[in-house]
């Protein structure tokens, strides 16, 4: 087998992002489809997250820090993935109980650049 045929296509990528997602294991999806080195890109920086996190463990961590402020998780959805060649993005809607913070709904679009079959940033927007 050629390197070429067990690289992911771009569109193989988001199917199997939307995928895990909707069944919200996030951190499958990451472990399994992000490089080394990805960069994760939120609208702002908070008091919680940077703007800005670089490498696979970094991201990692962040998702394991946003689960420790869910309290509950009512319901949530991932649309189809809209794909170019080297990029595609998909809506994350969330119906979730913060911590001190209480019950919101978020819609965030999502946007992931692909190279040498894996996800090398995504950038939030809301």
């Amino acid at each position: 087998m050629t390197t070429q045929q067990m690289t992911m296509t771009t569109q193989q990528i988001a199917d199997r992002l939307v995928e895990l997602c909707r069944k919200g294991d996030f951190e499958t999806a990451q472990k399994e489809l992000y490089a080394e080195d990805v960069v994760s890109i939120e609208p702002e920086a908070t008091p919680q997250f940077e703007k800005e996190t670089k490498g696979l463990q970094a991201i990692l961590e962040k998702g394991e820090k946003f689960q420790s402020m869910v309290e509950e998780m009512h319901g949530g959805s991932v649309t189809d993935p809209v794909v170019a060649d080297n990029s595609f993005a998909m809506v994350l809607m969330m119906d979730v109980t913060m911590k001190e913070m209480g019950r919101m709904k978020m819609s965030e679009l999502c946007v992931y650049k692909v190279k040498d079959g894996k996800v090398i940033s995504e950038e939030f927007f809301m």
